[in-house]
């Protein structure tokens, strides 16, 4: 008995001896920690990140804008430099940063630097002549027009540009979606006034004294004037903003410009890598028919009901027009007919329009025309046979409860599209048609600009990029420092592989 009490403490002994020894060996561990930790190595992630929200440019639900960080790449005054050249990064300051704390409801201007540029790319190719040393009309006097007809369906250049004039104009009663600032450091993104639609309809045509048009020309003083700033080279050019509505305007200075975010009518004449809807902001054309002011029709009121009127035989994307113009051209209550804007055009689609219950938007030589806003003008259903369409503020808007989306390989069936349209009901019509006057005024442009029109939801659409591209232009920063050994000139940027 007493071999194994003595053998039982044995045990009992060891069982101590191990777990002190565990103890011990916990407490050594846990003291190194500690002394790691009052080193001072930094940490790889700063936890107040992690608890204080995001500032947000347009705080409505999309993602947040990355104010807080502003990276300044130093100039270059080395050997084989100049003192004004920029290079890479060889020293990064980065700004403190600061996530400011907004309420839910509040929404902050998006800021934005614009270029003085000469008046020749802007306000001059109306004929408008600077006074003293401004290169931009004083709008207490009088402001410049823009000419009528087709040359304003695609003015949106002339609207954003008077828009943020006007936001550094005391008294003008303006909507403030969108500030400009003399800092670029200060801002979001930078605007490059330049009318490019306006010189592509006036002055791409070659003068027989000329050897290259007035509209390439300025497209190339345009590109070295850019990319010879810093605020491009800052960023490679990814937080430039640039008009390009036309879809024939800057057709030469959109290959060494494409990593800006363009605004355009659609992507039809635009290969993927230089313009897609990640990166680029669709923005509507201005009607050119009348507004149906105090519209007091109804499903029973508008005797016509299918209407189109404008060119019928395009090229590309636009030969469905032809086949459905023999389709329908002897449909009873059906309008199929050639039209333009010579004798009375305007006035004559206004007026078919406002008495037509739908009225079809079908893709021309680009996926986009004029008349699906025309039609939301006047309040007419819009029927888009277009394939590749993009439609402006799709992100937030909802284009299924005001309009009619048939593929085209249905609508070129015999009867296909007329059976769809007359299969619609008077409840169903009057509910489209009430939805087209809540939200027609998203689509107008107007001087001083409104809260909720064209102008401020271009504005919104361009905040909403400005996340995705910030952190574009962070990652891109990444191995900057390595990239100098290799390349001393990161100034110019390739063309795209895919580039037709």
């Amino acid at each position: 008995m007493a071999d194994k009490h003595v053998s039982s403490l044995g045990v009992v002994s060891r069982k101590y001896l191990l777990c002190l020894f565990s103890f011990i060996l916990a407490l050594f561990l846990l003291s190194w920690f500690l002394v790691l930790r009052s080193t001072g190595r930094p940490n790889s992630i700063d936890h107040s990140l992690l608890t204080k929200p995001f500032h947000s440019i347009i705080n409505n639900g999309s993602s947040p804008s990355w104010d807080q960080y502003n990276v300044e790449l130093p100039l270059g005054n080395r050997e084989g430099e100049g003192e004004d050249e920029e290079t890479p990064r060889e020293k990064v300051a980065v700004k403190e940063v600061k996530c400011n704390t907004h309420n839910e409801n509040s929404k902050e201007p998006l800021k934005v630097y614009m270029y003085d540029l000469p008046p020749e790319f802007h306000f001059g190719l109306l004929g408008w002549t600077p006074q003293g040393d401004s290169v931009w009309p004083d709008l207490r006097t009088k402001i410049p027009a823009y000419p009528g007809g087709l040359n304003l369906q695609h003015s949106i250049e002339y609207w954003l540009t008077l828009d943020l004039l006007a936001s550094e104009t005391p008294g003008f009663p303006r909507a403030g979606g969108a500030i400009r600032v003399r800092n670029s450091s200060e801002a979001d993104v930078i605007f490059v006034p330049f009318f490019s639609s306006l010189s592509y309809n006036r002055y791409s045509k070659v003068n027989p004294h000329q050897k290259k048009s007035k509209n390439k020309l300025l497209q190339e003083k345009l590109v070295k004037f850019v990319t010879s700033q810093r605020e491009w080279k800052r960023s490679r050019g990814r937080d430039h903003v640039i008009l390009a509505h036309h879809p024939n305007s800057m057709l030469n200075a959109r290959m060494k410009l494409w990593p800006a975010m363009f605004i355009l009518a659609d992507f039809g004449r635009y290969p993927p890598s230089i313009a897609n809807v990640e990166k680029d902001v669709i923005a509507p054309y201005k009607h050119v028919i009348r507004s149906y002011v105090d519209d007091l029709s109804n499903f029973d009121s508008r005797p016509i009901l299918l209407y189109f009127q404008g060119a019928i035989y395009r090229k590309d994307g636009g030969l469905a027009r032809q086949e459905l113009f023999y389709l329908l051209k002897d449909e009873k209550d059906v309008h199929f007919q050639f039209g333009s804007v010579q004798k009375n055009g305007i006035n004559k689609a206004s007026k078919g329009m406002h008495s037509s219950k739908f009225c079809l938007n079908i893709a021309g030589d680009t996926p986009s025309s004029n008349r699906l806003f025309d039609a939301i003008a006047s309040h007419c259903v819009p029927v888009i046979i277009s394939d590749d369409i993009e439609l402006p503020y799709e992100d937030v808007l909802d284009y299924s409860q005001f309009c009619i989306f048939v593929r085209t390989s249905d609508a070129i069936k015999e009867k296909f599209l007329v059976n769809m349209i007359r299969g619609i009901g008077k409840d169903e019509w009057t509910r489209m048609w009430q939805k087209l006057k809540e939200v027609e005024h998203f689509f107008e442009f107007q001087y001083p600009s409104k809260e909720g029109d064209a102008v401020q939801m271009i504005w919104q659409a361009v905040a909403r990029k400005v996340p995705v591209m910030r952190m574009k232009i962070h990652r891109s920063m990444r191995y900057s420092r390595s990239l100098i050994h290799n390349n001393r000139e990161l100034r110019t940027i390739p063309t795209p592989s895919n580039f037709w």
